[in-house]
């Protein structure tokens, strides 16, 4: 039997027999009875801390929802956390105002393209568009502080070494991947983008996954999910997941300085007047796990789709492709563990989205917006994604809103 009941003003709770709690903090905004079900499977397995913990922008996953903050004792799920582990936000604001802006922001997203690989070429043999032919001095630099974490786990998994691994660092990617140029509530210049662990995080998440799945082979069918496949602590490749996957997200922050680097020596080259930057609000992930003091207990907490707002920390949570963004401050809420959602969250998946809108659409409602406007990213359409105020309001026990973002230049792959 399950029960949904509101239990204070800030969230839902969803019960059911034979599993722990679901704390919903979905007041206003859709969710998926899909997603309603990954959440009760989730809640099924016995390692669970306490309850899980469901942001606003809650949707279906692989596994387990995105969207979700699942505290684990003694185990952990790799395909909760995902295959773009460590994926999350950079943000920095800038000395420039709007006036400081040219009239036409297409040379400033032509340059940012120029500068920061993006999209990806499918092909046999040849260069991938969206991953370095030479790659600059920084991110050689980059990658020498990387490479020996990274000998250390192909030495044991060397199917790793064929991957994307140094000439994705300081790369965008696809999908919901973005550069942004935004301006904040007094016109102030900011810069935002949205990236992960590339190629070779996604490697890492997949090998991993099929191991769990491996490992529990006698034991799968009894899962209520198969990629709920678990490690226990102490277990053959415990040790070496979690190693693999402090890696990436420390690759996936790495990834995001790179690129904001790239892109603000872009602007300083189309925008005559000097600047500086003013403040860098987060590099935060939030697809990612990690050990957390909560309740009094150390545990694993794996935030699939949502970011850390402990007490005073700051945080962005990005609208869709043409809606407002936010730089918030936590509130440390212990219920939520010490979270709050990762975006707005989407009402449909790619292919419906490409099925319901077209070009003309997408025209419309980025209006406002320098970006592409092609059949390509009609599935990162605004309309495909969850109302960003609800989202907010949902969490308004989680966060306090700092700057409100809206962007005049987007850069997708």
């Amino acid at each position: 039997m399950t029960t949904i009941e509101m239990k204070t003003n800030a969230y839902n709770l969803l019960t059911q027999e034979n599993g722990a709690q679901v704390k919903m903090w979905t007041n206003g905004v859709p969710v998926d009875p899909k997603a309603i079900t990954q959440l009760q499977n989730t809640a099924k397995m016995p390692f669970v801390f306490k309850h899980l913990a469901v942001m606003p922008d809650v949707h279906v996953g692989k596994g387990s929802t995105i969207g979700s903050v699942i505290p684990t004792r003694g185990a952990i799920i790799p395909a909760a956390v995902g295959v773009d582990i460590g994926c999350g936000m950079i943000a920095v604001r800038t000395s420039l105002v709007a006036s400081d802006l040219p009239d036409s922001l297409l040379n400033i997203r032509h340059a940012i393209e120029a500068a920061v690989p993006h999209g990806r070429t499918v092909n046999r043999g040849g260069r991938d568009k969206g991953s370095w032919h030479r790659a600059p001095e920084i991110v050689d630099q980059h990658w020498a502080t990387l490479a020996g974490g990274f000998k250390c786990i192909t030495d044991k998994y060397p199917k790793l070494l064929n991957t994307n691994n140094h000439q994705h660092l300081g790369t965008l990617g696809i999908g919901n991947h973005f550069i942004e140029l935004c301006l904040d509530e007094a016109d102030r210049v900011w810069v935002m983008l949205h990236s992960g662990s590339r190629g070779v995080g996604n490697a890492i998440g997949n090998l991993f996954i099929s191991l769990a799945q491996k490992d529990m082979q006698q034991h799968i069918a009894n899962l209520p999910d198969r990629d709920l496949a678990y490690f226990e602590e102490g277990s053959r490749y415990f040790d070496d997941y979690m190693e693999a996957v402090g890696w990436a997200q420390d690759y996936a922050r790495q990834n995001r300085e790179v690129m904001m680097h790239r892109v603000l020596e872009a602007l300083s080259r189309e925008i005559p007047k000097p600047f500086t930057t003013q403040e860098e609000a987060v590099n935060c992930h939030h697809n990612y796990v990690q050990r957390e003091q909560h309740y009094g207990e150390e545990v694993l907490v794996t935030r699939k789709g949502a970011v850390s707002a402990r007490k005073g920390q700051m945080g962005i949570i990005p609208g869709s492709m043409g809606a407002k963004s936010y730089i918030v401050r936590g509130l440390g809420n212990e219920e939520s563990f010490c979270s709050c959602s990762h975006g707005a969250g989407r009402v449909m998946s790619r292919t419906e989205a490409k099925k319901r809108f077209t070009v003309s659409d997408q025209k419309r409602a980025t209006a406002h917006v320098e970006c592409r406007k092609d059949s390509d990213v009609i599935d990162e359409i605004p309309m495909a994604y969850k109302d960003i105020d609800a989202v907010m309001e949902a969490q308004s026990s989680l966060v306090e809103i700092v700057h409100t973002l809206r962007q005049v230049v987007c850069v997708k792959g």
